[in-house]
């Protein structure tokens, strides 16, 4: 992921707003903290034909390079994209990868011809546009081009893909059960705003705002549990805001938690009202905890909570104490 400077801006007015050394709830603040583990998007794309009989689209982002590799070198002298210039980086040619970078958006009606010609003078042409994530179509990372469907290698590896997305929809369906809980019910409540339905009284309420978004995170009490409903205004003129993970993990009693900290994971259940959030429009992330995630081998423990928008930056995060779940 390429190198990126941001801007940090912390909001500390909640600590004259607590009680001294309160360990109710600690902060509340933008950050810029990088996830860990983030999956790179790698598919593979078969041609059949060595000429321009078969066109692949590619979907790309700003923010996110797209590779391209192929099975002999690429001819950077005939490898060409049509209309690029303050769209895109020049198109690289290296070895057996061509590297694609956009500047800017590309909207999902967008098309743009990109050429490559191979060392045998094989010329493979691609479509590019813009991801859409409505049609569940995220940024293409990297493809695998395949000229000769029929080979060995390519037989292998759409065999190694199908066994993928096997694996890939099995866990959707492991998921769906391990969600399918009465905590689940509560946060789909919450971020719903349906909170008169649901047993959480409000306890904080605080604003940060950050470079392009403005965060309202609601703090709620109650019985046995805690809930915490973010709410993002997306300033973007173009972008959309997508969540890409929330965490929560054990930390010490006055740890400071603005590094990145590796605790015990703890379990929670979170639901959004929405799969993006669009320039100019708000979206609800709400996760609910309860009270047998603050048990530690010494007694009780502080959670942190933090939520990451797509791009691997952290949003928001919030301290959390067990005393929340004491209604």
């Amino acid at each position: 992921m390429p190198q990126r400077t941001i801007s940090v801006r912390l909001v500390r007015e909640m600590r004259n707003f607590l009680p001294p050394r309160s360990t109710l709830l600690l902060a509340l603040l933008a950050s810029t903290v990088m996830a860990h583990g983030r999956e790179v998007n790698v598919r593979s794309a078969y041609i059949s034909g060595r000429s321009s009989e078969g066109v692949d689209r590619l979907y790309v982002a700003p923010g996110a390079a797209t590779l391209l590799r192929f099975q002999q070198p690429c001819d950077s002298a005939g490898t060409k994209m049509l209309g690029w210039e303050g769209r895109f980086e020049p198109v690289g040619c290296t070895g057996k990868s061509v590297v694609i970078v956009p500047l800017v958006r590309l909207e999902p009606e967008d098309r743009f011809l990109l050429v490559v010609r191979l060392a045998d003078g094989t010329q493979v042409p691609f479509t590019l546009s813009g991801a859409n994530r409505e049609d569940a179509r995220p940024p293409d990372q990297q493809v695998n081009i395949f000229l000769e469907p029929d080979t060995r290698e390519t037989l292998q590896e759409q065999l190694e893909n199908a066994r993928a997305r096997e694996e890939g929809l099995l866990d959707d369906v492991r998921r769906f059960y391990r969600e399918d809980t009465p905590d689940h019910a509560l946060a789909k409540l919450v971020a719903s705003g349906a909170i008169q339905q649901t047993p959480f009284r409000l306890f904080k309420k605080r604003i940060i705002k950050s470079e392009g978004e403005e965060t309202t995170v609601r703090i709620y009490k109650g019985k046995a549990k805690a809930a915490v409903l973010f709410t993002v205004k997306n300033n973007d003129p173009s972008k959309p805001w997508n969540l890409l993970e929330a965490r929560l993990v054990t930390i010490r009693p006055g740890q400071d938690p603005e590094p990145y900290v590796f605790g015990d994971k703890k379990p929670f259940a979170l639901r959004a009202d929405r799969d993006e959030i669009a320039p100019g429009e708000s979206g609800n992330v709400a996760v609910v905890v309860d009270r047998s995630a603050f048990t530690a081998e010494n007694g009780s423990a502080e959670l942190l909570l933090e939520i990451y928008r797509e791009d691997g930056w952290r949003q928001a995060y919030v301290v959390l104490d067990e005393r929340l779940t004491r209604e």
